[in-house]
């Protein structure tokens, strides 16, 4: 009975992964059209690499526009609408026949329905950030339909259309692979090649230290690599990006894949991955370097515990093995975007022998922190808890207080859970303890908020950054000055209110306006702190006006702003 089992739950894992297979492979290529109307030129890419996360989607160029046509890219009906200050701003999510849903994002406005179908929401919420979930009868949609307007809402950093392609399990896919074109006759770039020694025995050029090697471009999109020796368990890290035919923006390649001794050892297929997955991506790069530089090199090697399943074939998760002191090894690197241009690196190394002691490295007055382990411990007024797996291996970290400041490593180990800074408030309570936060300090002396509780005399933050902290007052409360209008103004002509916030210490957390005290929504633009109400939403009316507007900082400091305007009823 027990070996049935087991040969049935072989069969199942087998069965699973090959079905699994088949679906990334099979993939529908004439079912979704381009959501634009225009031609598609790329300023992201799927899989990209950017900080903490990798890219879910393509970012599609709008010529430096807002207001572009979206359409649905199929026939479905629309699953979630999402609007919120950052992140995605406006979102629109559409759910279709086969599976699949496609995500628009950043958008300006949604298609006149949709529109309306939010704003009755929001006015009922009394709230411009909200999450709908529509059923599949109450927002249909056709192929091609006008489903929104192209805009630069939430953390996009200049106007274009975020487009997603997410599988039944919402995991997102190259939506290349679907059968959105994108013209590309470039080859990918290459900038720099590293190697890393794994283990405290491992060297490279004789040093236990990681090297950057120098690249030399050859034709034909060929590159050699300096010659170097190597002992031990050694690893490759590659910093590359791809550009389409286009566009010059530097994008995220498509496949990576490694040779040892002519033997695949390693690949690596930007194609789909769970978000549950995209903060590895800081196992995945060279952190510190990325830090350090403010560029991301790639390794091609499998980090101890990654769950990416980005990785394909490998051996010994890509790590080179290199003990055989005289041998020469060959190595070589593949880089190839969707449309197959590619480039190849090639490089021999040749293995030196190992050191004949390990040297001592001194780590005081550095602590050791086990990352199978939970870390909690007292420093002054502080308490610092990093949770069991919280970083990716053990560290020796930087950990000091002096005064009201805790000194946390630096910014260049990543943590994958958020560490818990807390702080006893015993000391100032004779103060206003609600205006206190805990704050991340900047190299040049800023401090930056950080969200905070308070539980009696105990504030607590948790943050996913190493860095040094500190405990700051923020006192002053916001700012809001009238943009359009004036106090008892006439401003018929006007189609919209507009008002700019503002909090220079911990920043707005929240706001409300009413007219005649009745809710009017605002929609809410952080980048240039400005909020605007569109009168065509018909809830003023009257000839006379009374504008109230409450803004509130982090820490709970408000400002109310009050105005009387006229209109023509």
């Amino acid at each position: 009975m027990i070996r049935l089992f087991i040969c049935f739950l072989t069969l199942f894992l087998f069965t699973s992964r090959y079905c699994e297979s088949q679906t990334i492979k099979n993939l529908p290529q004439d079912y979704f059209v381009n959501p634009l109307d225009i031609d598609l030129k790329l300023s992201g890419t799927f899989g990209e690499l950017r900080s903490n996360h990798f890219h879910s989607g393509l970012d599609i160029k709008t010529n430096q526009r807002t207001g572009a046509n979206v359409h649905a890219a199929a026939s479905g009906y629309v699953s979630r609408i999402k609007i919120e200050r950052y992140g995605y701003g406006k979102a629109l999510y559409i759910t279709h026949p086969n599976g699949y849903t496609t995500v628009y994002a950043h958008l300006k406005k949604f298609a006149p329905r949709i529109e309306a179908y939010l704003k009755k929401k929001q006015y009922q919420k009394e709230s411009y950030t909200i999450q709908l979930y529509p059923t599949d009868l109450e927002l249909r949609v056709d192929q091609n339909e006008i489903v929104a307007y192209s805009g630069n809402s939430g953390g996009s950093g200049g106007p274009h259309l975020h487009f997603e392609i997410r599988d039944s399990s919402a995991r997102p896919i190259n939506p290349m692979m679907m059968g959105i074109e994108i013209p590309d006759t470039k080859r990918p770039l290459v900038k720099q090649i590293k190697a890393y020694p794994l283990n405290e025995s491992s060297t490279i050029n004789g040093k236990n230290e990681a090297k950057l090697l120098r690249l030399i471009p050859l034709k034909g999109g060929k590159f050699k690599v300096e010659p170097f020796s190597a002992y031990g368990e050694i690893g490759i890290g590659v910093n590359t990006s791809d550009q389409q035919s286009a566009a010059n923006n530097q994008n995220g390649t498509f496949h990576i894949e490694t040779y040892f001794n002519g033997s695949k050892n390693f690949e690596m297929t930007f194609d789909r991955y769970a978000f549950s997955e995209s903060r590895h991506i800081n196992q995945m790069i060279d952190y510190e370097h990325f830090k350090n530089t403010k560029s991301r090199i790639s390794r091609l090697y499998i980090p101890n515990e990654s769950p990416l399943s980005l990785y394909e074939h490998h051996i010994n998760k890509g790590v080179l093995q290199l003990y055989d002191a005289g041998t020469t090894h060959s190595y070589s690197i593949q880089i190839e975007d969707y449309k197959k241009n590619s480039v190849e690196i090639n490089m021999d190394i040749k293995n030196e022998a190992a050191l004949e002691s390990i040297p001592y490295i001194d780590n005081n007055p550095m602590t050791f922190v086990d990352h199978n382990s939970t870390y909690n411990q007292s420093y002054g007024p502080y308490s610092l808890m990093i949770p069991k797996g919280a970083l990716y291996q053990s560290e020796f970290l930087d950990l000091s207080q002096s005064a009201d400041t805790l000194k946390v490593h630096k910014d260049i180990v990543p943590l994958h859970k958020n560490m818990i800074i807390s702080y006893d408030m015993s000391s100032k309570e004779n103060d206003n303890l609600k205006q206190y936060y805990i704050g991340r300090v900047t190299s040049w002396g800023a401090v930056y908020h950080v969200n905070t509780r308070r539980k009696g005399n105990i504030l607590s933050a948790a943050t996913r950054t190493m860095g040094t902290y500190a405990i700051s007052k923020d006192d002053t409360a916001p700012t809001i000055k009238p943009i359009n209008f004036k106090n008892k103004q006439w401003i018929t002509k006007n189609k919209t209110l507009r008002l700019k916030i503002a909090d220079k210490d911990t920043g707005v957390d929240g706001y409300r306006a009413t007219v005649n005290g009745k809710f009017i929504l605002m929609e809410y633009d952080y980048k240039t702190g400005v909020i605007t109400h569109d009168f065509s939403d018909g809830v003023v009316t009257d000839s006379e006006n009374e504008l109230k507007v409450i803004v509130t900082d982090n820490v709970g400091n408000s400002t109310t702003f009050e105005a009387t305007f006229y209109r023509k009823s």
